[in-house]
């Protein structure tokens, strides 16, 4: 059925459209006109003058609705998903953090079979570790680090189609073979947990290392040893041109000040959100069943509050946190979903609302909270029917 959205502010790939009407049928966009005349036969859908715009694409998260990815099982991804895409998240690349190998396969094993159904969110599947550096893991990973081992990655690469992500630190010997490998397989590498300085940052990025996880955490910046000074991880980014980052966007893990820094710097183009949430996010239970993590201040920390662990967002959330750090919302919106959708290689479909493209598209009030939602052209929530 023909499905029309009108009276609301259109946000396309050439800036805000302020009158005008969004047209999908079969879970594609027929077009995105200046026109807003009511069309025989078509469904009306009145944004009220709200915000229309694209889904958001989320690359980095563990969890969500009360569960986690490591679980591996059809219930915990379906549950997950359906949480975040109540808060605009309408492609999605499930996480799994530092696991055993055998967990990792069980993980593709869903993942495969949810990306096979039609029109599905599930994107690919994206890991994190066990390939990364003891020192900067932390607590929650420190017991499933390991050393690289290209039978083994090859193993899981070679047995599932699923794998679109695999973040690790680029110190580790055998990494940059790794990184060299992932290309290759047109799978991205991401550094992450890493304590590299500029040398090793560059011969990274040559290798295929081309992103950045959790862009300021779990990497250190500038820093003295002894008397002398260096570059951090971060500054190292910083001066690799064509490096892309992610910043966890949820008011916590980085204060407003490093939020704009950090767009300023790599722009719009090389900079996207995460949310790198856990099994807390997107449900109402803010108690986490592990002695080793608590939830507090909108955050889960270690429980000795020595650290950061994870956070609660969700996608709306970040869009809200860089617009009030005075990103304009048009740059927050394309960090959401433009930008996380040509760096997974998705753009021709997924990021924007053009013709052609999946008909992922979400209603924001002005306050930024969603009010409608739909993924491939099927309406998953819909909430703003008494908005005025």
């Amino acid at each position: 059925m023909l499905t029309q959205i009108i009276n609301g502010r259109i946000f396309t790939p050439q800036g805000w459209l302020n009158e005008g009407s969004v047209l999908m049928r079969d879970g594609k966009i027929l077009e995105v006109t200046n026109c807003d005349l009511a069309l025989i036969g078509a469904r009306l859908i009145d944004a009220k003058g709200m915000y229309i715009v694209p889904g958001f694409v989320c690359m980095h998260a563990h969890g969500g609705g009360g569960h986690d990815f490591t679980e591996c099982t059809e219930e915990a991804f379906r549950s997950i998903i359906n949480a975040h895409l109540g808060h605009g998240a309408t492609s999605f690349y499930p996480t799994i953090s530092s696991s055993p190998f055998e967990k990792l396969h069980q993980a593709a094993q869903v993942c495969e079979q949810l990306m096979a159904e039609p029109d599905s969110p599930v994107l690919g599947l994206h890991i994190e570790g066990p390939y990364l550096n003891k020192k900067m893991a932390g607590e929650q990973f420190a017991d499933q680090v390991k050393e690289i081992d290209g039978q083994e990655y090859r193993e899981l690469v070679e047995s599932t189609r699923c794998i679109r992500r695999w973040d690790a630190s680029p110190e580790l010997p055998g990494a940059l073979e790794f990184a060299s490998y992932l290309r290759e397989k047109g799978i991205l590498a991401a550094v992450s947990h890493t304590e590299a300085e500029y040398d090793g940052i560059r011969a990274a990025y040559e290798a295929g290392f081309t992103h950045a996880a959790h862009f300021y955490n779990a990497m250190p910046g500038f820093h003295k040893r002894r008397e002398y000074k260096y570059e951090g991880t971060v500054e190292s980014v910083y001066l690799t041109d064509g490096m892309t980052i992610e910043l966890i966007a949820d008011g916590i893990h980085l204060p407003s000040t490093i939020l704009k820094l950090a767009y300023k710097l790599k722009g719009v183009e090389h900079t996207c959100l995460v949310t790198d949430a856990l099994s807390c996010a997107a449900t109402e239970d803010k108690e986490i069943n592990d002695p080793r993590y608590i939830i507090e201040d909108g955050v889960c920390k270690l429980a000795d509050r020595s650290s950061l662990a994870g956070s609660i967002a969700t996608m709306d959330v970040l869009v809200r946190t860089m617009v009030k750090a005075g990103i304009p919302l048009g740059d927050a919106l394309r960090m959401a979903s433009e930008t996380p959708a040509r760096i997974m290689g998705v753009y021709d479909r997924k990021g924007s609302l053009q013709k052609d493209k999946d008909a992922d598209i979400l209603i924001m009030d002005k306050e930024l909270n969603i009010r409608a939602v739909w993924q491939a052209g099927k309406l998953v929530q819909e909430n703003f029917l008494n908005y005025k």
